[in-house]
C-alpha cells in the first residue's frame, strides 16, 4: 500500500494499515491520494482512493474516501467506482509530557453500498457495512507504538449472501533513526502485526464453507514526511 498525504504539519504520525488515533486541528484539512494493490492466486485487485478529512475540532475529526477500483478475476476485468466510506474519529484522551504524546481515540466508518455493480466482477461489496474501533498511540522522539481493536459488522450482499462479520486487531511500532529538524525531511520506520477473525458467511441461513477464519499478517513500512506532505508505504 502507499499513501501521500497533505494537510497539516505532520506532527502525528499513524500506521500504515492499521488505526492510530492522529486527528486534525480545528478547521484543519487533510488530503491523502492511496493505491492499494492486492493479489490472491489469480485474482488482482488495485484500489485507488481519494480521502478528504476535516477537523471539526482539535480532538475530533470527519470525512469520507471516494474508491476506484481495478479488479482481475480468472478471464474477467473490470474497472469502476468502489463503495464510499464516511467516517469520523474522536480522540478522548491526550497525556503529554518532556518529548512524549500519549493518546487514545475512539472511531466509526460505515462504507456505503455505492460500487459499480454493473461491472463484472462488480466493485462494491453489495453492502452497507459499519466498523467500530478503538486505538492508542505513544508518540516520541524516537520511539512510537500503537494498538487497535476494530469490530466490522457486514451486512447481506445483493445476492442474499450475509457475510460473516470480523475482529481485527492491530499492533504497530516505529522507530526513527535521526532525530527531526525543523523543516528538513524526517524518516520512521514501521513494522506492523494485524490480525483478522473472519466469522462464515451465510446463505439462506445455511452456512458456507471455506469462508471465516483467522489471518496474520506482518507488514514492515515506513512514514517520510516533509513538513505538511508526507508519503507512507507497507507491504
Amino acid at each position: 500500500m502507499l499513501l501521500i498525504s497533505y494537510g497539516g504539519v505532520a506532527l502525528s504520525h499513524d500506521p500504515v494499515f492499521g488505526p492510530g488515533p492522529h486527528v486534525l486541528y480545528k478547521n484543519g484539512v487533510e488530503v491523502h491520494i492511496s493505491v492499494d494493490r492486492n493479489k490472491a492466486g489469480q485474482d488482482k485487485e488495485t484500489e485507488f482512493g481519494l480521502e478528504l478529512s476535516y477537523g471539526l475540532t482539535g480532538d475530533w475529526a470527519a470525512g469520507l474516501e471516494l474508491p476506484y477500483v481495478w479488479a482481475e478475476e480468472g478471464a474477467n476485468t473490470a474497472s469502476g467506482s468502489g463503495d464510499v466510506q464516511l467516517f469520523t474519529k474522536y480522540r478522548f484522551w491526550r497525556h503529554d509530557t518532556l518529548g512524549v504524546q500519549e493518546s487514545a481515540a475512539a472511531f466509526v466508518n460505515i462504507k456505503t453500498n455505492t460500487g459499480d455493480e454493473r461491472s463484472d466482477p462488480p466493485e462494491g461489496s453489495g453492502s452497507t457495512d459499519t466498523l467500530l474501533g478503538l486505538t492508542y498511540g505513544y508518540e516520541s522522539l524516537k520511539w512510537y507504538r500503537w494498538a487497535g481493536v476494530r469490530y466490522q459488522r457486514n451486512g447481506e450482499n445483493d445476492a442474499g449472501v450475509q457475510r460473516g462479520d470480523k475482529w481485527l486487531f492491530d499492533l504497530a511500532a516505529g522507530w526513527r533513526p535521526k532525530l527531526p529538524e525543523y523543516l528538513k525531511a524526517d524518516t520512521v520506520w514501521l513494522l506492523e502485526l494485524n490480525a483478522e477473525y473472519a466469522q462464515r458467511a451465510e446463505l439462506n441461513n445455511v452456512v458456507i464453507r471455506n469462508t471465516g477464519g483467522i489471518e496474520w499478517f506482518l507488514s514492515p513500512g515506513i512514514f517520510w514526511t516533509l513538513r505538511n506532505f508526507a508519503v507512507k508505504a507497507g507491504v
